[in-house]
């Protein structure tokens, strides 16, 4: 494929933009080459500025539950816009989005609306430290959650893309109140239990990963997890940025059947709009401004624009709940046909699938956390990647990134990735 135009966006980018992108990963540095540069998009399919067709495995990172330009999340903005697109004062619409999203999920009475997942995540640890007066909080060696500073200790995805799991700009006395654990290894969390007892106001995961690809959680982790927060007066953040509103209806909690004391959401929530949210029971959420004393705002938290596609998008969930089926028995389809296109070149490798997100390893041994995942053959993957990319077929541009389906994608759709993942592996 002819990628002058992206070529010519990406070298105007790099002189106004740093690294060219307003998000490390579109840079391309970890499968070398030119980004492509999106020119609209609609369904399982989008085109390029050169007028190159490729069909979707990225979905936006996940919000676009139904493809691009779904069509009731559109008319739904266009409303809201003709109504005027931000007033900094209160509107009906968030109340009516979040009486529905108290409705799907379980275990929580109260939601607050915010402009990001970093966001959600950063103002779910500080109601955590609030509500239980301690400082410390425990994070999953890969799991990312934000950009906040908190988080950015052994971070997933960008930054292990870039070689700087602990960026500099974090303080040490930020860091020495995140204390790291491994993802599936529970001896490891109970090691952190007994060397802080008392100071740990927090657990925060993503309870399926999808920060190292998409990794799991084994059998008995998560109810362990539970068992000893309950035990230790520790508060359990469930990181469903990804998984809430793609997994099922009431996200992971619903589908593994764990209760979180506290969630935080975005992407699928905003329906393709910058939307996250924090929620919990009404005990915790009461100690929140302006009803209690830990402080969070934002001018443009529950803008019109974005309550109304997050509201369209759920309703549309609501109308067709079918919709989580077709996803997980497309993604199993797409999984038993890479397996088998990918086995004929001989190369080691691993699947990981939940739900609609799956991911490709290049690597013999199971990937159940970061270090495993860290041990897959990058150059396998950059070439996997291009051999996909050139025969119209985008996935994440990293190792350490999950696909996520769409229901727009046909099997015919499937059918040609995986014909495409065969033939790049040939070569």
């Amino acid at each position: 494929m002819r990628y002058q135009r992206s070529s010519a966006l990406f070298r105007a980018a790099n002189q106004v933009l740093p690294g060219g992108v307003n998000s490390p990963v579109r840079a391309f540095k970890a499968v070398g080459g030119v980004p492509v540069f999106v020119r609209e998009a609609s369904g399982a399919y989008f085109t390029d500025a050169d007028g190159n067709r490729f069909i979707d495995f990225i979905a936006s990172w996940g919000p676009l539950l139904f493809g691009h330009a779904f069509e009731p999340v559109l008319e739904a903005v266009i409303d809201r816009a003709r109504k005027g697109t931000s007033f900094g004062m209160p509107t009906a619409l968030e109340t009516e989005l979040a009486e529905l999203v108290v409705s799907m999920v379980p275990h929580i009475d109260k939601v607050r609306f915010v402009n990001s997942g970093t966001e959600a995540c950063m103002s779910a640890i500080r109601l955590a430290r609030g509500y239980t007066g301690r400082d410390k909080i425990i994070k999953f060696a890969g799991c990312y959650h934000g950009h906040a500073d908190a988080f950015l200790i052994q971070a997933g995805s960008g930054a292990v893309t870039f070689g700087s799991p602990n960026s500099p700009g974090v303080t040490a006395g930020t860091a020495k109140d995140t204390l790291l654990a491994n993802y599936n290894d529970l001896e490891s969390v109970e090691a952190l239990l007994k060397a802080n007892p008392g100071q740990i106001a927090a657990i925060i995961l993503e309870p399926v990963a999808g920060n190292m690809g998409c990794i799991p959680p084994e059998p008995g982790f998560l109810e362990t997890l539970r068992e000893w927060c309950t035990r230790e007066g520790i508060l359990l953040i469930f990181d469903e940025v990804m998984t809430g509103f793609r997994l099922g209806r009431g996200g992971a909690q619903e589908v593994l059947g764990i209760r979180a004391d506290m969630v935080a959401f975005g992407k699928v929530i905003g329906g393709g709009l910058p939307v996250g949210a924090f929620a919990a029971s009404r005990e915790i959420m009461r100690h929140l401004a302006p009803e209690g004393p830990v402080y969070q705002a934002g001018t443009l938290s529950g803008n019109p624009l974005a309550m109304g596609a997050g509201l369209a998008m759920l309703q549309a969930i609501e109308k067709d709940p079918g919709v989580f089926r077709r996803l997980e028995e497309k993604t199993a389809y797409l999984h038993r046909g890479l397996e088998e296109g990918l086995g004929k070149s001989g190369l080691p490798f691993r699947i990981n699938r939940f739900g609609s997100m799956i991911s490709v390893h290049f690597t013999e041994e199971p990937v159940r956390d970061f270090a495993s995942a860290a041990r897959g053959n990058n150059d396998a993957f950059r070439k996997y990647f291009h051999g996909m990319l050139d025969r119209g077929v985008y996935l994440p541009p990293s190792a350490f990134e999950s696909y996520f389906l769409n229901d727009a994608l046909t099997y015919e759709d499937l059918d040609v990735a995986i014909g495409a993942a065969g033939a790049a592996m040939a070569t």
